[in-house]
């Protein structure tokens, strides 16, 4: 059914924006001008052009929504510095609860985390200033189903312009990975402590 991973992303995000244009326009029909909230993880949400993407062909709902609606649009990401995650170490693998390593030092996550607050919202449209600040390119790290710690600067990490790709952040420096609804035996353990390179 799909050819490449470029073509599925592609097929899979105009869908979901498909989806949601025809959600507000039969919401619009009811009398009210539709407000929707929709929740994905940042690849998704982002302005796909702020990033590595754009380079390769991609697109993804945040930039095709924008498209649409202009400035009735806000994206908002979520950023962390350190905790746990719920995600997969493969497509179709089961959940797992797992450690997220502090951020790579150039990152926008480590950037936050010297701000020394457990958790905030930078807006990055009220500011010209701050809009200049963070249009930079920088590190980001994405964590969405799965999640490879062993790899994580080369599976997790690309360059993106904040400021261009959302208009606000919320940043919450520990995070605690989310309860399955049905948890198995690897998430309920956790994985096992890091032991490289001593192998103890």
């Amino acid at each position: 059914m799909f050819h490449g991973r470029v073509e599925s992303w592609n097929l899979r995000d105009r869908h979901m924006a498909e989806t949601l244009a025809a959600l507000i326009t039969y919401l619009n029909t009811q009398g009210q001008t539709a407000k929707v909230a929709v929740w994905e993880h940042n690849s998704h949400l982002g302005d796909a052009r702020a990033t590595y993407m754009a380079e390769y062909g991609e697109l993804n709902v945040g930039q095709l929504v924008r498209e649409r609606h202009g400035s009735d649009a806000f994206l908002i990401g979520f950023t962390t510095y350190k905790g746990t995650v719920t995600a997969a170490s493969d497509w179709d693998g089961p959940a797992e609860r797992k450690r997220v390593r502090p951020a790579l030092e150039e990152s926008y996550e480590a950037a936050f985390h010297g701000a020394d607050l457990p958790r905030f919202l930078l807006t990055l449209t009220d500011s010209e200033a701050k809009v200049r600040a963070f249009r930079e390119r920088r590190l980001e790290r994405a964590i969405g189903v799965i999640y490879l710690p062993r790899t994580e600067r080369q599976s997790h990490y690309f360059e993106a312009r904040l400021a261009d790709q959302f208009d606000a952040v919320i940043h919450l420096d520990e995070t605690v990975a989310l309860t399955p609804l049905e948890r198995e035996a690897l998430w309920q353990t956790g994985e096992p402590p890091e032991t490289f390179p001593t192998g103890v």
